[in-house]
Protein backbone atom coordinates (compact mmCIF):
# COMPACT_ATOMS: atom_id res chain seq x y z
CA UNK A 1 0.00 0.00 0.00
CA UNK A 2 0.98 3.28 -1.52
CA UNK A 3 2.35 5.64 1.96
CA UNK A 4 -0.20 8.97 2.20
CA UNK A 5 0.93 11.94 0.95
CA UNK A 6 0.20 15.14 1.82
CA UNK A 7 -1.97 17.22 -0.38
CA UNK A 8 0.66 20.04 -1.34
CA UNK A 9 3.40 16.77 -2.03
CA UNK A 10 1.14 15.53 -4.47
CA UNK A 11 0.33 18.89 -6.11
CA UNK A 12 4.33 19.02 -6.52
CA UNK A 13 4.76 15.92 -8.31
CA UNK A 14 2.08 16.21 -10.75
CA UNK A 15 3.61 19.71 -11.50
CA UNK A 16 7.12 18.09 -11.93
CA UNK A 17 5.38 14.53 -14.03
CA UNK A 18 3.19 16.55 -16.07
CA UNK A 19 5.66 18.14 -18.47
CA UNK A 20 7.14 15.03 -19.20
CA UNK A 21 3.83 13.08 -19.48
CA UNK A 22 2.83 15.60 -22.19
CA UNK A 23 6.48 15.17 -24.41
CA UNK A 24 6.24 11.30 -23.64
CA UNK A 25 5.54 8.48 -26.03
CA UNK A 26 2.82 5.90 -25.30
CA UNK A 27 5.12 3.39 -23.54
CA UNK A 28 6.61 6.16 -21.75
CA UNK A 29 3.18 7.43 -20.40
CA UNK A 30 1.48 4.12 -19.60
CA UNK A 31 4.99 4.16 -17.39
CA UNK A 32 4.39 7.36 -15.67
CA UNK A 33 0.84 7.25 -14.85
CA UNK A 34 1.34 3.73 -13.28
CA UNK A 35 4.49 5.14 -11.12
CA UNK A 36 2.39 8.08 -10.26
CA UNK A 37 -1.39 6.26 -9.23
CA UNK A 38 1.24 4.11 -6.81
CA UNK A 39 3.10 7.18 -4.97
CA UNK A 40 -0.19 9.12 -5.07
CA UNK A 41 -3.15 6.82 -4.33
CA UNK A 42 -5.02 8.81 -6.75
CA UNK A 43 -6.85 6.57 -9.14
CA UNK A 44 -5.76 5.27 -12.62
CA UNK A 45 -8.28 7.73 -14.14
CA UNK A 46 -8.30 11.10 -11.95
CA UNK A 47 -4.54 10.40 -12.71
CA UNK A 48 -5.09 10.96 -16.25
CA UNK A 49 -7.45 13.56 -15.48
CA UNK A 50 -4.83 15.24 -13.92
CA UNK A 51 -2.12 15.09 -16.57
CA UNK A 52 -3.98 16.50 -18.81
CA UNK A 53 -2.84 20.42 -19.79
CA UNK A 54 -6.63 21.17 -19.66
CA UNK A 55 -6.67 20.07 -15.66
CA UNK A 56 -5.39 23.80 -14.98
CA UNK A 57 -2.60 24.61 -12.73
CA UNK A 58 -3.42 22.08 -10.25
CA UNK A 59 -4.29 22.54 -6.51
CA UNK A 60 -1.28 25.12 -5.72
CA UNK A 61 -3.28 28.14 -6.99
CA UNK A 62 -5.52 29.83 -5.73
CA UNK A 63 -8.89 29.65 -6.98
CA UNK A 64 -10.28 33.32 -7.78
CA UNK A 65 -13.29 35.00 -5.97
CA UNK A 66 -13.62 32.25 -3.23
CA UNK A 67 -12.15 34.51 -0.74
CA UNK A 68 -15.51 36.31 1.10
CA UNK A 69 -13.56 37.24 3.88
CA UNK A 70 -10.97 39.27 3.50
CA UNK A 71 -8.07 40.79 5.95
CA UNK A 72 -10.25 43.56 7.33
CA UNK A 73 -12.48 41.34 8.45
CA UNK A 74 -10.48 39.10 9.91
CA UNK A 75 -8.49 41.63 12.09
CA UNK A 76 -11.89 43.08 13.09
CA UNK A 77 -12.77 39.66 13.91
CA UNK A 78 -9.22 39.08 16.31
CA UNK A 79 -9.92 42.54 18.19
CA UNK A 80 -13.57 41.24 18.77
CA UNK A 81 -12.33 37.86 20.16
CA UNK A 82 -10.08 39.18 22.27
CA UNK A 83 -12.93 41.62 23.74
CA UNK A 84 -14.91 38.29 24.58
CA UNK A 85 -12.31 36.75 26.00
CA UNK A 86 -11.23 34.52 23.79
CA UNK A 87 -14.78 32.65 23.61
CA UNK A 88 -15.25 29.50 21.42
CA UNK A 89 -16.72 30.13 18.27
CA UNK A 90 -19.91 28.99 18.82
CA UNK A 91 -20.33 31.00 21.38
CA UNK A 92 -18.93 34.21 19.88
CA UNK A 93 -21.24 33.98 16.88
CA UNK A 94 -23.71 34.48 19.20
CA UNK A 95 -22.28 37.42 20.87
CA UNK A 96 -21.21 39.04 18.04
CA UNK A 97 -24.24 41.43 17.31
CA UNK A 98 -24.22 42.40 20.81
CA UNK A 99 -20.20 42.70 21.03
CA UNK A 100 -20.09 44.89 17.93
CA UNK A 101 -22.95 47.61 19.09
CA UNK A 102 -21.43 47.97 22.75
CA UNK A 103 -18.19 48.66 20.99
CA UNK A 104 -19.45 50.94 18.72
CA UNK A 105 -21.75 52.50 21.00
CA UNK A 106 -18.37 53.42 23.31
CA UNK A 107 -16.37 54.43 20.82
CA UNK A 108 -13.72 51.62 20.40
CA UNK A 109 -14.95 50.46 17.08
CA UNK A 110 -15.89 52.14 13.49
CA UNK A 111 -16.60 49.15 11.49
CA UNK A 112 -17.35 49.91 7.54
CA UNK A 113 -21.11 48.90 6.34
CA UNK A 114 -19.19 45.85 4.64
CA UNK A 115 -17.20 44.47 7.19
CA UNK A 116 -20.04 44.52 9.88
CA UNK A 117 -22.34 43.07 7.47
CA UNK A 118 -19.70 39.77 7.17
CA UNK A 119 -18.96 39.86 10.51
CA UNK A 120 -22.59 39.48 10.80
CA UNK A 121 -22.99 36.31 8.87
CA UNK A 122 -19.89 34.12 9.99
CA UNK A 123 -20.83 31.06 10.42
CA UNK A 124 -18.67 29.42 13.55
CA UNK A 125 -16.64 27.18 11.23
CA UNK A 126 -15.71 30.56 9.28
CA UNK A 127 -14.41 31.94 12.68
CA UNK A 128 -12.26 28.62 13.84
CA UNK A 129 -10.70 29.37 10.02
CA UNK A 130 -9.83 32.78 10.08
CA UNK A 131 -8.69 32.47 14.21
CA UNK A 132 -6.60 29.26 13.32
CA UNK A 133 -3.10 31.26 13.32
CA UNK A 134 -3.92 32.65 16.99
CA UNK A 135 -5.25 30.25 18.33
CA UNK A 136 -2.24 28.13 17.46
CA UNK A 137 0.01 30.57 19.12
CA UNK A 138 -1.97 31.00 21.85
CA UNK A 139 -2.91 27.49 22.87
CA UNK A 140 -0.95 25.78 25.29
CA UNK A 141 0.72 22.89 23.62
CA UNK A 142 0.85 19.84 26.50
CA UNK A 143 3.25 17.33 25.95
CA UNK A 144 3.45 13.96 27.22
CA UNK A 145 5.30 14.13 30.77
CA UNK A 146 8.34 12.14 31.46
CA UNK A 147 6.20 10.26 34.19
CA UNK A 148 3.79 9.00 31.75
CA UNK A 149 6.68 7.72 29.07
CA UNK A 150 8.61 5.94 32.30
CA UNK A 151 5.35 4.52 33.27
CA UNK A 152 4.21 2.73 30.17
CA UNK A 153 7.71 1.01 30.65
CA UNK A 154 6.81 -0.34 33.75
CA UNK A 155 4.10 -3.74 32.83
CA UNK A 156 1.41 -3.90 35.56
CA UNK A 157 1.09 -6.74 37.79
CA UNK A 158 -2.57 -7.03 39.40
CA UNK A 159 -2.72 -9.08 43.02
CA UNK A 160 -3.81 -12.19 41.22
CA UNK A 161 -0.86 -12.41 38.81
CA UNK A 162 1.89 -13.27 41.39
CA UNK A 163 1.14 -17.20 40.91
CA UNK A 164 2.92 -18.55 43.66
CA UNK A 165 6.36 -16.80 43.11
CA UNK A 166 9.64 -18.29 44.20
CA UNK A 167 11.67 -16.28 47.05
CA UNK A 168 13.47 -12.94 45.89
CA UNK A 169 9.88 -11.46 44.26
CA UNK A 170 9.74 -8.50 46.81
CA UNK A 171 6.77 -5.66 46.90
CA UNK A 172 7.98 -2.28 47.97
CA UNK A 173 6.80 0.71 49.54
CA UNK A 174 7.44 4.19 51.36
CA UNK A 175 5.94 5.32 54.93
CA UNK A 176 6.15 8.33 55.98
CA UNK A 177 7.03 9.37 59.74
CA UNK A 178 5.29 12.99 59.51
CA UNK A 179 2.79 12.36 62.56
CA UNK A 180 -0.25 13.72 60.18
CA UNK A 181 1.63 17.26 58.73
CA UNK A 182 2.73 16.55 54.91
CA UNK A 183 4.50 19.79 55.53
CA UNK A 184 8.22 20.44 55.54
CA UNK A 185 10.89 17.83 55.97
CA UNK A 186 10.62 14.45 57.65
CA UNK A 187 11.72 10.69 57.91
CA UNK A 188 10.68 7.88 55.31
CA UNK A 189 10.53 4.08 55.76
CA UNK A 190 11.63 1.78 53.13
CA UNK A 191 9.78 -1.66 53.71
CA UNK A 192 10.01 -4.79 51.33
CA UNK A 193 8.50 -7.84 52.19
CA UNK A 194 8.61 -10.86 50.06
CA UNK A 195 5.12 -12.35 48.48
CA UNK A 196 6.64 -16.39 49.23
CA UNK A 197 8.11 -16.34 52.99
CA UNK A 198 7.11 -12.35 54.35
CA UNK A 199 10.83 -12.01 55.03
CA UNK A 200 10.53 -8.16 55.49
CA UNK A 201 13.38 -5.66 55.29
CA UNK A 202 13.04 -1.98 56.36
CA UNK A 203 15.63 1.21 55.72
CA UNK A 204 15.23 4.40 57.32
CA UNK A 205 15.39 7.39 54.38
CA UNK A 206 16.28 10.76 55.59
CA UNK A 207 14.45 12.33 51.93
CA UNK A 208 12.49 10.79 49.66
CA UNK A 209 14.24 10.51 46.33
CA UNK A 210 15.46 8.06 44.18
CA UNK A 211 19.12 8.36 44.93
CA UNK A 212 17.79 6.91 48.90
CA UNK A 213 15.84 4.08 48.03
CA UNK A 214 18.53 2.78 45.38
CA UNK A 215 20.80 3.78 48.97
CA UNK A 216 18.56 1.68 50.80
CA UNK A 217 17.75 -0.98 48.59
CA UNK A 218 21.21 -1.33 48.01
CA UNK A 219 22.20 -1.60 52.00
CA UNK A 220 18.82 -4.26 52.07
CA UNK A 221 19.99 -6.88 49.61
CA UNK A 222 23.67 -6.64 51.06
CA UNK A 223 22.09 -8.14 54.98
CA UNK A 224 19.31 -10.45 53.21
CA UNK A 225 19.53 -14.12 52.65
CA UNK A 226 17.97 -14.03 49.24
CA UNK A 227 18.58 -12.27 46.37
CA UNK A 228 16.02 -9.57 44.82
CA UNK A 229 14.92 -10.70 41.16
CA UNK A 230 11.80 -8.84 41.34
CA UNK A 231 10.51 -5.72 42.86
CA UNK A 232 6.62 -4.74 42.16
CA UNK A 233 5.79 -0.70 43.61
CA UNK A 234 3.24 1.91 43.21
CA UNK A 235 2.97 4.41 41.28
CA UNK A 236 5.22 6.87 42.89
CA UNK A 237 7.35 9.45 41.04
CA UNK A 238 10.53 7.79 43.17
CA UNK A 239 10.09 4.51 41.69
CA UNK A 240 8.71 5.44 38.39
CA UNK A 241 11.82 7.27 37.65
CA UNK A 242 14.53 6.73 35.38
CA UNK A 243 17.38 6.49 37.71
CA UNK A 244 15.83 3.90 39.42
CA UNK A 245 14.43 2.09 36.35
CA UNK A 246 17.96 1.65 34.81
CA UNK A 247 19.31 0.64 38.31
CA UNK A 248 17.05 -2.07 37.92
CA UNK A 249 18.12 -3.39 34.32
CA UNK A 250 21.59 -2.82 35.60
CA UNK A 251 20.99 -5.39 38.37
CA UNK A 252 18.94 -7.84 36.18
CA UNK A 253 15.91 -6.93 38.93
CA UNK A 254 12.39 -7.50 37.33
CA UNK A 255 10.24 -4.82 38.02
CA UNK A 256 6.20 -3.99 37.79
CA UNK A 257 3.87 -1.77 39.27
CA UNK A 258 0.35 -1.83 40.55
CA UNK A 259 -2.45 -0.27 39.28
CA UNK A 260 -3.71 3.39 40.22
CA UNK A 261 -5.93 3.52 42.82
CA UNK A 262 -5.71 0.02 43.88
CA UNK A 263 -4.12 -1.40 47.35
CA UNK A 264 -5.50 -4.47 46.96
CA UNK A 265 -2.42 -4.92 44.02
CA UNK A 266 -0.06 -4.79 47.07
CA UNK A 267 -1.55 -6.27 49.21
CA UNK A 268 1.40 -8.03 51.43
CA UNK A 269 3.81 -4.47 51.51
CA UNK A 270 0.58 -2.60 52.88
CA UNK A 271 -0.10 -5.35 55.44
CA UNK A 272 3.56 -4.87 56.63
CA UNK A 273 3.25 -1.06 56.64
CA UNK A 274 1.02 -1.51 59.50
CA UNK A 275 1.96 -5.15 61.36
CA UNK A 276 5.71 -3.67 61.20
CA UNK A 277 6.73 -0.40 60.68
CA UNK A 278 3.97 1.48 62.49
CA UNK A 279 4.06 -1.41 65.35
CA UNK A 280 7.65 -0.54 65.76
CA UNK A 281 8.14 3.22 64.75
CA UNK A 282 4.63 4.36 65.72
CA UNK A 283 2.68 7.04 63.83
CA UNK A 284 5.06 10.47 65.66
CA UNK A 285 6.93 12.85 63.78
CA UNK A 286 10.60 11.69 62.69
CA UNK A 287 12.74 14.09 61.19
CA UNK A 288 16.42 14.96 61.10
CA UNK A 289 20.31 13.11 60.89
CA UNK A 290 19.93 12.19 64.52
CA UNK A 291 16.59 10.41 64.22
CA UNK A 292 17.35 8.77 60.72
CA UNK A 293 20.74 7.11 62.84
CA UNK A 294 18.41 6.22 65.46
CA UNK A 295 15.43 4.95 62.78
CA UNK A 296 18.36 2.88 61.70
CA UNK A 297 19.47 1.19 64.89
CA UNK A 298 15.57 0.46 65.39
CA UNK A 299 15.40 -1.93 62.21
CA UNK A 300 18.92 -3.18 62.73
CA UNK A 301 17.45 -4.54 65.96
CA UNK A 302 14.30 -5.50 65.23
CA UNK A 303 15.31 -7.81 61.67
CA UNK A 304 15.41 -10.44 63.96
CA UNK A 305 12.32 -10.11 66.04
CA UNK A 306 10.34 -9.64 62.89
CA UNK A 307 11.43 -13.15 60.61
CA UNK A 308 12.54 -15.10 63.50
CA UNK A 309 10.35 -14.74 66.44
CA UNK A 310 7.09 -13.43 64.76
CA UNK A 311 5.32 -15.85 62.86
CA UNK A 312 2.77 -14.98 60.40
CA UNK A 313 0.07 -16.50 58.88
CA UNK A 314 -0.23 -17.31 54.52
CA UNK A 315 -3.33 -17.20 52.36
CA UNK A 316 -3.44 -20.48 50.52
CA UNK A 317 -7.06 -19.94 48.60
CA UNK A 318 -9.72 -17.67 48.71
CA UNK A 319 -13.46 -18.57 47.35
CA UNK A 320 -16.14 -16.67 46.64
CA UNK A 321 -19.69 -17.99 47.67
CA UNK A 322 -22.40 -15.53 46.58
CA UNK A 323 -21.61 -12.58 48.76
CA UNK A 324 -19.50 -14.83 51.28
CA UNK A 325 -15.58 -15.17 50.72
CA UNK A 326 -14.00 -18.19 52.40
CA UNK A 327 -10.15 -18.11 52.64
CA UNK A 328 -7.89 -20.74 54.11
CA UNK A 329 -4.33 -19.57 55.68
CA UNK A 330 -1.13 -22.03 56.15
CA UNK A 331 -0.36 -22.54 60.07
CA UNK A 332 1.78 -19.94 61.14
CA UNK A 333 5.10 -19.86 60.15
CA UNK A 334 8.35 -17.48 61.01
CA UNK A 335 9.74 -15.75 57.72
CA UNK A 336 12.25 -17.58 58.50
CA UNK A 337 11.20 -20.97 58.84
CA UNK A 338 9.32 -20.70 55.74
CA UNK A 339 12.82 -19.74 53.30
CA UNK A 340 15.25 -22.30 55.62
CA UNK A 341 12.66 -25.24 54.77
CA UNK A 342 11.15 -26.73 51.67
CA UNK A 343 14.43 -26.47 49.39
CA UNK A 344 13.91 -22.84 48.73
CA UNK A 345 17.38 -22.18 49.55
CA UNK A 346 20.89 -24.13 49.15
CA UNK A 347 21.56 -26.25 51.73
CA UNK A 348 24.28 -24.25 52.66
CA UNK A 349 22.55 -21.29 53.09
CA UNK A 350 19.87 -22.78 54.75
CA UNK A 351 21.98 -24.32 57.73
CA UNK A 352 23.52 -20.78 57.86
CA UNK A 353 19.88 -19.16 58.03
CA UNK A 354 18.81 -21.85 60.97
CA UNK A 355 22.20 -21.38 62.82
CA UNK A 356 21.29 -17.36 62.88
CA UNK A 357 17.76 -18.20 63.78
CA UNK A 358 18.84 -20.47 66.98
CA UNK A 359 21.94 -18.56 67.90
CA UNK A 360 19.60 -15.41 68.40
CA UNK A 361 18.53 -14.78 71.98
CA UNK A 362 14.86 -13.54 71.71
CA UNK A 363 14.71 -11.48 75.35
CA UNK A 364 17.79 -9.61 74.10
CA UNK A 365 16.31 -8.56 71.16
CA UNK A 366 13.37 -7.64 72.49
CA UNK A 367 15.57 -5.42 74.89
CA UNK A 368 17.12 -3.88 72.07
CA UNK A 369 14.04 -2.99 70.52
CA UNK A 370 12.71 -1.48 73.12
CA UNK A 371 16.01 0.51 74.26
CA UNK A 372 15.46 1.50 70.59
CA UNK A 373 12.55 2.68 71.22
CA UNK A 374 12.48 4.71 74.12
CA UNK A 375 15.24 6.73 72.34
CA UNK A 376 13.13 7.45 69.29
CA UNK A 377 10.42 8.60 71.69
CA UNK A 378 12.69 11.41 73.56
CA UNK A 379 13.62 12.70 70.01
CA UNK A 380 10.18 12.81 68.97
CA UNK A 381 9.59 14.40 72.67
CA UNK A 382 12.21 16.85 72.87
CA UNK A 383 13.86 17.10 69.10
CA UNK A 384 17.08 17.39 68.20
CA UNK A 385 18.31 18.40 71.38
CA UNK A 386 16.99 14.98 73.35
CA UNK A 387 19.81 13.55 75.76
CA UNK A 388 20.15 9.73 74.91
CA UNK A 389 22.08 9.04 77.36
CA UNK A 390 20.44 6.22 78.62
CA UNK A 391 22.33 3.17 79.93
CA UNK A 392 23.08 0.02 78.17
CA UNK A 393 20.22 -2.60 78.16
CA UNK A 394 20.64 -4.62 81.85
CA UNK A 395 18.77 -8.38 80.34
CA UNK A 396 18.08 -9.42 83.99
CA UNK A 397 16.68 -6.25 85.09
CA UNK A 398 14.44 -6.53 81.63
CA UNK A 399 13.16 -9.97 82.45
CA UNK A 400 11.93 -9.16 85.91
CA UNK A 401 9.99 -6.68 84.12
CA UNK A 402 8.14 -8.51 82.19
CA UNK A 403 5.83 -9.27 84.62
CA UNK A 404 4.64 -6.49 85.72
CA UNK A 405 4.85 -4.13 81.85
CA UNK A 406 1.44 -4.81 80.97
CA UNK A 407 0.39 -2.56 84.18
CA UNK A 408 2.10 0.35 82.57
CA UNK A 409 0.09 0.21 79.44
CA UNK A 410 1.71 -0.06 76.22
CA UNK A 411 5.30 -1.05 76.62
CA UNK A 412 6.75 0.49 73.35
CA UNK A 413 7.61 4.06 73.52
CA UNK A 414 7.02 5.13 70.52
CA UNK A 415 3.18 4.57 71.27
CA UNK A 416 2.79 6.09 74.70
CA UNK A 417 0.92 9.36 73.97
CA UNK A 418 2.90 12.40 75.35
CA UNK A 419 2.20 13.35 78.89
CA UNK A 420 0.82 16.82 79.51
CA UNK A 421 1.49 17.75 82.70
CA UNK A 422 -1.63 20.25 84.54
CA UNK A 423 -1.01 23.74 85.05
CA UNK A 424 -2.25 26.31 87.60
CA UNK A 425 -0.24 29.57 86.43
CA UNK A 426 -1.24 32.24 84.79
CA UNK A 427 -0.09 33.17 81.05
CA UNK A 428 -2.57 36.16 80.76
CA UNK A 429 -3.37 39.38 82.10
CA UNK A 430 -6.40 39.22 84.58
CA UNK A 431 -9.33 41.15 82.79
CA UNK A 432 -11.01 41.56 85.92
CA UNK A 433 -8.23 42.32 88.36
CA UNK A 434 -9.54 45.32 89.34
CA UNK A 435 -13.12 44.27 89.92
CA UNK A 436 -12.90 41.14 91.24
CA UNK A 437 -14.04 42.39 94.54
CA UNK A 438 -16.65 44.63 93.47
CA UNK A 439 -18.05 40.95 91.18
CA UNK A 440 -17.92 38.42 94.45
CA UNK A 441 -20.17 41.30 96.25
CA UNK A 442 -22.71 41.47 93.23
CA UNK A 443 -22.59 38.07 93.48
CA UNK A 444 -23.29 37.62 97.01
CA UNK A 445 -26.27 40.00 96.95
CA UNK A 446 -27.74 38.30 94.00
CA UNK A 447 -26.70 34.53 93.80
CA UNK A 448 -28.80 33.56 90.82
CA UNK A 449 -26.50 36.54 88.58
CA UNK A 450 -25.38 34.87 85.46
CA UNK A 451 -22.39 36.04 83.83
CA UNK A 452 -24.07 38.04 80.91
CA UNK A 453 -26.09 39.76 83.22
CA UNK A 454 -22.99 41.28 85.41
CA UNK A 455 -21.42 41.85 81.98
CA UNK A 456 -23.76 44.10 80.79
CA UNK A 457 -24.15 45.94 84.20
CA UNK A 458 -20.08 46.26 84.32
CA UNK A 459 -19.84 47.11 80.76
CA UNK A 460 -23.09 50.23 81.79
CA UNK A 461 -21.30 51.52 85.07
CA UNK A 462 -17.77 51.49 83.19
CA UNK A 463 -17.98 51.75 79.36
CA UNK A 464 -15.43 50.64 77.10
CA UNK A 465 -13.37 49.26 79.23
CA UNK A 466 -15.05 45.39 79.33
CA UNK A 467 -15.97 44.33 75.62
CA UNK A 468 -18.16 41.36 75.16
CA UNK A 469 -15.57 38.98 74.33
CA UNK A 470 -14.55 38.78 78.04
CA UNK A 471 -18.17 37.05 78.47
CA UNK A 472 -16.87 33.92 78.63
CA UNK A 473 -13.96 34.46 81.05
CA UNK A 474 -16.04 35.78 83.31
CA UNK A 475 -18.61 32.90 83.06
CA UNK A 476 -16.03 30.60 84.11
CA UNK A 477 -15.04 32.87 87.06
CA UNK A 478 -18.73 33.04 88.49
CA UNK A 479 -19.03 29.00 87.80
CA UNK A 480 -15.84 28.64 89.89
CA UNK A 481 -17.17 31.91 92.90
CA UNK A 482 -20.28 29.71 92.54
CA UNK A 483 -18.27 26.30 93.71
CA UNK A 484 -16.60 28.26 96.55
CA UNK A 485 -20.21 29.74 98.23
CA UNK A 486 -21.87 26.33 97.99
CA UNK A 487 -18.58 24.22 99.76
CA UNK A 488 -19.07 27.19 102.29
CA UNK A 489 -22.48 26.31 103.04
CA UNK A 490 -22.64 23.12 103.25
CA UNK A 491 -19.05 22.72 104.76
CA UNK A 492 -19.10 25.99 106.69
CA UNK A 493 -15.86 26.56 106.10
CA UNK A 494 -14.31 28.49 102.39
CA UNK A 495 -12.32 26.20 100.22
CA UNK A 496 -9.44 27.39 98.40
CA UNK A 497 -10.78 27.56 94.55
CA UNK A 498 -8.42 29.10 92.42
CA UNK A 499 -9.61 31.70 89.34
CA UNK A 500 -7.28 31.08 87.47
CA UNK A 501 -7.41 27.12 87.31
CA UNK A 502 -7.50 24.80 84.15
CA UNK A 503 -9.93 25.75 81.47
CA UNK A 504 -12.84 22.88 81.47
CA UNK A 505 -12.31 21.20 77.97
CA UNK A 506 -16.13 20.39 76.42
CA UNK A 507 -16.25 16.67 74.54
Amino acid sequence: MAKKLTMTTRDELLAALRDRYAKAGRTEKVRIINEFTEVSGYHRKHALRLMRPSSGPGRLATRPGRRVYDEAVREALIVLWEASDRLCSKRLVVLLPVLITAMEKHGHLNLDTAVRDKLSKMSAASIDRSLSDQRDRTKRRRSASALKHLRRQVPIRTHGDWNDPPPGFFEMDLVAHCGGRMEGSFLWTLAITDVATGWTECAALITRDSANVIAGLQKIRRQMPIEILGLDFDNDSVFISGDFIVWCKENAIEFTRSRPYKKNDQAFIEQKNGAVVRRLVGNQRFSGVRAARELAQLYAASRVLVNVFQPSFKLIAKTRDGGRVRKRYSAPQSPCDRLSQGGKLPEVAAARLRHWAQSSDPIAVLAAVRHAQSRMALIAEKGEDAQLTAPPVDLARFLKTLTTAWRDGDPRHTHRPPIVLPHHWRTRIDPFEAVSDILRQWLDEAPDMDGITMLRRLQSERPGRYPDNLLRTLQRRVKLWRREIAHRLVFGEPVAIEANEPREHSS
